[in-house]
């Protein structure tokens, strides 16, 4: 196996720059009539549910920066891998605080880990994110543990 190497296992701890953002009403309101929510917390906009996060956290990418099968451009924080097919692996979360409208949140994103297994059908590579939520107190709101696999 031993696809990792010591310019891949590196980039372990890496960060990307906080950045800020307000979960406002409309915002919440969109994402819960998108997404079929039936609380009316979430659809009158008072309170996000936890995928809000997801949503909050994709970049305006303008058409012409999309890739060739209209996804955004990977994250900056994964290496440049043997194996090139990047899927989900799951998501872990740790709540610390409700969502609500006017919270202004700052997201700290980091690479927490790379570590290689066998699968059934070959090698893979497994990349562990962190997606720390703090409130404007610095408190953790939400801590997601995000798993991407390269195959």
């Amino acid at each position: 196996m031993a696809l990792l190497t010591e310019a891949i296992t590196r980039h372990i701890g890496a960060a990307l720059p906080p950045f800020r953002f307000e979960i406002s009403r409309n915002d919440v309101r969109k994402y819960a009539l998108a997404t079929g929510q039936q609380e009316p917390r979430f659809l009158s906009g008072d309170e996000a549910p936890l995928l809000f996060l997801f949503n909050a956290m994709m970049p305006l990418t303008p058409l012409d920066q999309l890739l060739p099968d209209g996804h955004q451009p990977d994250s900056p924080l994964i290496p440049e891998l043997p194996l090139k097919r990047i899927m989900a692996g799951g998501s872990e979360f740790q709540v610390f605080g409700r969502l609500r409208c006017g919270d202004v949140l700052t997201v700290h994103q980091s690479l927490k880990d790379i570590y290689e297994k066998d699968g059934a059908n070959g090698p893979l590579i497994f990349l562990v994110f962190e997606n720390r939520f703090e409130d404007e107190n610095g408190r953790p709101v939400v801590i997601e543990k995000l798993t991407r696999i390269a195959r």
